[in-house]
């Protein structure tokens, strides 16, 4: 009676959990992340050649009473063998976490291309737009061309009329002489004849 007094028989029972310690993935990832960084540079090739090369010289060399992993190196190997197993997952989970970073970054990538892209057409729009309006519009090298164009005109209109005043200046004297000279020939200017005398126009 006392086992089943918390119990309910309407009920399933919880499943026991094993619970496992919990850690921060985040700072697991970065631990594993500078550990194969590490163990791909130069210096952890060295460190490691360094310390095989002791070991198995110490082993090799050293008195037999001082060695304490000799030919054959069983626990040098158990180690080494420990080393790859635990560095394949640790760079698998730098790979993974690249990976996600990556994909992260294309995201963001296409997303500000996209944002780009409108923008760009929006421009274009734009652009399009204020060249339609401006199609109208006098521009300044019309402007230029206009008013040389006037210019130009406004010249030859006071060319010609320097011309014509010449002319007229030219054409006065002569009409002056006409008019002289067709005073002089005109009969109604003559000098009047001499009346002849009373006796016929006879003198003694």
């Amino acid at each position: 009676m006392a086992d089943t007094r918390g119990r309910r028989l309407d009920q399933p029972r919880e499943p026991r959990r094993l619970r496992m310690p919990r850690f921060d993935p985040d700072t697991f990832g970065r631990w594993a992340e500078a550990f194969a960084r590490f163990m791909g540079t130069a210096g952890f090739l060295v460190y490691m050649t360094v310390v095989i090369t002791l070991w198995i010289g110490w082993n090799a060399l050293a008195p037999a009473s001082l060695r304490f992993d000799p030919y054959t190196f069983t626990f040098l190997t158990l180690i080494l063998s420990l080393q790859a197993s635990y560095a394949a997952p640790l760079i698998l989970l730098a790979q993974n976490r690249q990976a996600d970073r990556d994909r992260l970054a294309l995201d963001e990538d296409r997303r500000r291309a996209a944002l780009q892209k409108a923008d760009v057409e929006y421009l274009a729009r734009e652009l399009a737009a204020l060249r339609n309006a401006l199609g109208e519009v006098a521009t300044r090298d019309f402007l230029r061309s206009e008013l040389a164009r006037l210019a130009e005109e406004l010249d030859e209109a006071a060319h010609r009329r320097h011309r014509l005043e010449v002319q007229q200046r030219r054409r006065e004297p002569q009409r002056a002489t006409r008019r002289v000279d067709a005073a002089s020939f005109d009969p109604a200017h003559e000098p009047p004849e001499d009346e002849p005398d009373g006796d016929g126009g006879r003198t003694g």
